[in-house]
């Protein structure tokens, strides 16, 4: 990748070509990037997105403008040029994992790729990513040069891909220690992680008993519902209706305990100052 040519289209640019520009900056930071339209300059370029019309993987040609695209996922979901960065490079992006490959593709690549593709089911309501990224095109009423934005938006989508790839490596790390808990929970009802770790996911998909979830944060302790289905503002079991959007000396007299701390008015999250204490607000919470 190092002192190799990387050509994508000038003008006017969108989600798909800035985050393959980003992607590509995760192996090196070294190539030069050429904004163009140019055939003889794309024919000469060492890596081609988002233009050219074709799709080469073993040439490093990723565009997929041309008649019948350039496939889709299993899902329905057609490939843009992110995702065809991300389907060769992926894993190399991801320091040899697949499983955080497949976990950033699922949460960020092909969402992006649907959007730009216009597959119905990737478009969002409200603000999304990808228009973020297109709000970075400079309006007719101002003087700012597309290249030099287009350079802003990668230095943006890099620091998101970044953070999708630390947050999925995070999530999967997180597993075994999340199970560990799960396995040995004195009560089925109430999982106690020694430390935060992300837990939604596996604890539904490992116990359909488990209600709360304990676990330290900055020097107090947290008992937080499981919600019904991940995503879900819902939960198995709220606490305690007499809880909401108490705090310090109210929740103390209400539940008996000196270092109740607060409860979340809509009733998924309180705290106490010590690990014995949030116990007893879990047994309360689990009688109520």
């Amino acid at each position: 990748m190092n002192n190799k040519t990387v050509v994508t289209h000038n003008g006017s640019f969108h989600a798909d070509d800035v985050f393959s520009v980003a992607a590509l900056k995760r192996l090196s930071s070294s190539f030069k990037l050429i904004r163009t339209r140019d055939f003889e300059i794309i024919s000469k370029a060492d890596i081609v997105v988002d233009v050219g019309g074709e799709y080469d993987p073993e040439t490093d040609r990723f565009d997929h403008h041309q008649r019948g695209g350039a496939g889709e996922r299993e899902n329905g979901i057609p490939y843009s040029s992110f995702g065809l960065i991300w389907k060769k490079y992926g894993v190399e992006i991801c320091n040899g994992s697949q499983i955080i490959t497949n976990a950033v593709d699922a949460a960020l690549v092909s969402k992006i790729d649907a959007v730009d593709c216009g597959y119905v089911d990737g478009v969002y309501n409200g603000v999304s990513l990808s228009q973020t990224i297109g709000m970075f095109n400079p309006t007719w009423q101002e003087d700012s040069h597309f290249d030099s934005c287009f350079n802003e938006a990668v230095d943006f989508a890099s620091r998101i891909l970044n953070r999708f790839i630390a947050s999925a490596e995070g999530e999967i790390n997180a597993k075994d220690i999340v199970a560990k808990a799960v396995e040995k929970a004195n009560d089925p009802r109430v999982i106690v992680l020694e430390k935060f770790t992300p837990w939604k996911k596996m604890v539904h998909s490992l116990s359909d008993n488990a209600l709360f979830v304990i676990y330290p944060s900055s020097n107090r302790w947290l008992i937080h519902t499981v919600p019904i289905e991940l995503g879900s503002f819902e939960d198995r079991k709220p606490l305690p209706k007499q809880w909401a959007g108490l705090s310090e000396t109210e929740i103390q007299n209400v539940t008996g305990i000196d270092d109740a701390m607060f409860c979340h008015n809509n009733l998924f999250i309180a705290g106490a100052a010590s690990f014995e204490s949030i116990l007893k607000m879990a047994s309360i919470a689990l009688k109520t």
